[in-house]
């Protein structure tokens, strides 16, 4: 008897789509950058006086197939945090565990109340602010405006074949989860959202997620 196996899933990405995803990035960039650079030194003000250390923070993530490269953020942590709290809790994420038992779902897998967040970091994550120096990151290449969420290295080492699919595409600084889902869903459900978005690879979509983003970002919905 013959056991035939499941195919396997692969994607391809469109070099028209690629060349047109580039060039938004890099227009859009550009046209935003006063905004960014103004609320930029706003929020360095605030870091700087509201804790000592550095105004950035820099992280090891994982891009498009694999490359490691280091992601900017607005620090809002204290200097010296302990890293292996947020660790157990990506594994618990990973798991399908909540993170936080939340009345309104709207937080369910979110760590909040982290001590190690300080005041003016609580304000810069739940409005999502702390991701702006991410831009840098989108003109060198590294990262584009809209696409997965680059994860970190020890959760790569745990992706099983088909949650790799979602390393096919550059990372984004937004995309379908951080609009449709963000806090309110499961890891795995995070995984088919980004699949799906490189699956369907469509500039107009890539132009709505960006406008949809700006509610979230505003109304901090998912944010903690």
């Amino acid at each position: 008897m013959v056991v035939q196996s499941a195919p396997v899933r692969t994607i391809s990405i469109n070099t028209g789509y690629l060349r047109a995803k580039r060039a938004l990035d890099i227009t859009f960039t550009l046209l935003i950058a006063p905004f960014v650079i103004l609320v930029g030194i706003v929020v360095t003000i605030c870091i700087k006086m509201n804790s000592e250390g550095p105004i950035f923070f820099r992280q090891k993530r994982i891009g498009q197939n694999g490359v490691e490269f280091d992601m900017l953020k607005f620090r809002s942590m204290y200097v010296n945090s302990d890293q292996m709290a947020h660790r157990e809790k990506i594994l618990q994420y990973m798991n399908g565990q909540k993170l936080n038992e939340d009345s309104t779902g709207n937080l369910s897998y979110k760590n909040v109340q982290d001590p190690r967040i300080t005041k003016v970091g609580r304000f810069i994550r739940k409005t999502s602010l702390d991701e702006l120096p991410q831009f840098w990151n989108v003109l060198k290449g590294q990262m584009s405006l809209v696409g997965p969420r680059p994860p970190l290295p020890y959760e790569v080492e745990l992706y099983t074949s088909h949650e790799w699919l979602r390393m096919v595409g550059k990372p984004g600084l937004t995309g379908t989860w951080q609009v449709y889902g963000r806090s309110r869903v499961t890891f795995q459900n995070m995984v088919e959202m980004d699949i799906e978005y490189l699956e369907h690879q469509s500039i107009w979509n890539d132009l709505k997620l960006i406008i949809l983003t700006v509610p979230v970002m505003v109304f901090s919905r998912g944010g903690a």
